[in-house]
């Protein structure tokens, strides 16, 4: 599946526009200033007129560069759960209806929030959007809103977070429709393994949301824009903001912060959101509308399962299923939990029903593995996309010590694992695949690497190399990781290979150059030489070749 990406113009940014939510670090806070103003600088590039540049700067107020890998794949999700007929008890017949009956949040006549309303509906077209993603999750997350008799204004947070895509991240290490960073996942219930990732699980992750605006809302004494400025920017920042405004006897409240311009832009695009919801007859904004009925069911199912073999069982397509329970990240569910599955509502109770009948054990596909010379369970489990842990608990072994002929039992994926795109795996696939002009260089990761050494090897930039890896610039490298990097290449037709060479006896730098038409610098940097040592013998070089201009000579 070819990747989207909506940073940059006004139109791509009614598609994809969001927010960022951010860690108490002030490190990563102060980072939210440089990222704003180089998307702002790229937009401004892209549209010359003063309309167009207005309209990228509001566009891109409140947010951070926020991607979104799969969307079509959201509305195929959308599409895959059907609405109950409403009965005639039903006084309210759409969802968003029944929310903004309950709005109560204070709409001040401010010129950050007639701002950001101007910009949402000059562009009614981002609504539908994103009411489409939103569409079967909507209605659950309006219930648990209203079960604890939370401001229903909080209902369009995931709109300024993540444009209600549980796939969405962004390069401040923020995942899911309600964009946490690890660490405040963590800290709300959000499990994070190489299974599982809570933060993009729409179940753990809205109830970790409401978790955490409660604790921040009785942080700020029932303040409920400094809970969810803090919710933005962390709770320590807004927390000093007011302490500053006691001493120098200023007001303390939302509007008269210092906060970074990200914050400050952020309440009042939930505000605005808020006003033109609540009056959409008035501004004549046709709202798209969502049925005020469940349309999934959460479903207990006891065990791993292998998502291709419950597709089959729940008579969804993989991608359908996996587009419904975004927090696995792999073939299987975790091993470890959370053992549930979000289902469409018409469809639950008859999986329930047929899985009941299936043991446990047959919910997996395995494979008998003879321990050969040289294997290992870390091996092993490399081999079979699983883990040591797995491996150790389904044959009963306390160590890792094992023999050879030894017979190991392994789960292993029940179709070619291509065929689960939405996991990890195949998300960052499709992601380094991404079409381009450029030449692809993988890079795989030495001990003591950084983004930053590597970026400087490439002359690319690190926020451009995480992005192309579907990484934050902060994250930690592990040796024998493979990186893409994106170099300027021929653009005039010609077919560029990825060609291995074996040095011979008086071969040089500048002769390999000559030989196949590239320059001694590329295949430098490519293969990390040091110009002044020798080559040897024998010596593999990994060369990129435009093999319609090859010299005819050798």
């Amino acid at each position: 599946m070819q990747l989207k990406f909506f940073p940059l113009s006004p139109l791509l940014l009614a598609l994809g526009l969001t927010g960022c939510q951010l860690t108490n670090n002030d490190a990563e806070n102060a980072q939210l200033e440089s990222n704003e103003k180089a998307a702002l600088e790229a937009c401004s590039v892209l549209h010359a007129t003063e309309d167009a540049i207005a309209d990228c700067e509001v566009a891109r107020d409140g947010v951070i560069d926020v991607v979104h890998p799969n969307d079509d794949v959201l509305e195929d999700v959308a599409d895959a759960t059907e609405t109950p007929e409403i009965t005639t008890e039903a006084v309210i017949t759409d969802v968003w209806e029944r929310a903004s009956a309950k709005f109560a949040l204070t709409i001040p006549d401010d010129a950050r929030v007639t701002a950001q309303k101007k910009w949402y509906l000059k562009h009614p077209e981002y609504m539908s959007r994103v009411v489409k993603r939103a569409k079967p999750f909507l209605y659950y997350i309006v219930e648990e809103i209203e079960k604890r008799d939370m401001p229903m204004e909080l209902v369009l947070l995931p709109i300024v977070e993540s444009a209600f895509d549980p796939f969405a991240y962004s390069h401040g290490r923020a995942a899911g429709m309600w964009q946490f960073v690890p660490a405040t996942g963590k800290r709300f219930g959000m499990d994070q393994t190489w299974w599982y990732d809570g933060r993009r699980d729409v179940i753990a992750s809205t109830q970790g949301a409401l978790d955490y605006l409660t604790y921040l809302n009785k942080m700020f004494d029932g303040d409920w824009l400094h809970a969810l400025a803090a919710y933005n920017s962390g709770e320590g920042r807004v927390m000093r903001a007011i302490k500053s405004n006691k001493r120098a006897g200023k007001p303390t409240d939302f509007w008269n912060l210092s906060l970074p311009r990200e914050t400050r832009a952020y309440v009042p695009k939930l505000l605005a959101l808020a006003d033109i919801l609540k009056h959409k007859e008035e501004y004549a904004f046709a709202w798209p509308e969502v049925e005020n009925v469940a349309v999934i069911k959460v479903v207990d199912i006891g065990s791993q399962v292998d998502l291709a073999f419950a597709a089959d069982l729940a008579g969804l397509s993989l991608k359908e299923l996996h587009g419904l329970n975004p927090g696995f990240n792999r073939w299987a569910t975790s091993p470890e939990g959370p053992h549930r599955l979000v289902l469409p509502l018409d469809k639950a109770d008859a999986f329930s029903q047929a899985l009941a009948k299936i043991d446990q054990k047959e919910r997996l596909n395995w494979v008998r593995h003879t321990v050969k010379s040289g294997d290992s369970l870390i091996k092993i489990a490399k081999q079979y996309r699983t883990t040591v842990k797995v491996i150790k608990q389904v044959n009963e072994l306390d160590g890792s010590m094992i023999r050879v002929g030894q017979a190991i039992m392994v789960p292993v994926a029940l179709q070619e694992l291509d065929s689960y795109s939405l996991s990890q795996e195949q998300r960052l696939a499709s992601l380094q695949n991404s079409s381009s002009s450029k030449q692809k260089v993988r890079h795989t990761v030495q001990s003591g690497d950084t983004l930053w050494d590597i970026a400087r090897k490439y002359k690319v930039g690190t926020k451009q190399l995480a992005k192309w890896n579907g990484m934050a610039p902060g994250d930690m490298l592990h040796p024998g990781k493979t990186l893409v990097v994106w170099l300027e290449g021929k653009s005039d037709g010609g077919i560029t290979k990825q060609l291995t060479y074996t040095v011979r006896n008086g071969d040089s730098l500048s002769r390999i150059a000559s030989k196949f038409n590239i320059k001694v610098a590329d295949i430098s940097k490519w293969n990390g030489l040091n110009a002044k040592r020798y080559l040897q013998p024998g010596q593999k070089l990994k060369l990129y070749v435009d093999v319609t201009r090859l010299n005819s000579s050798g």
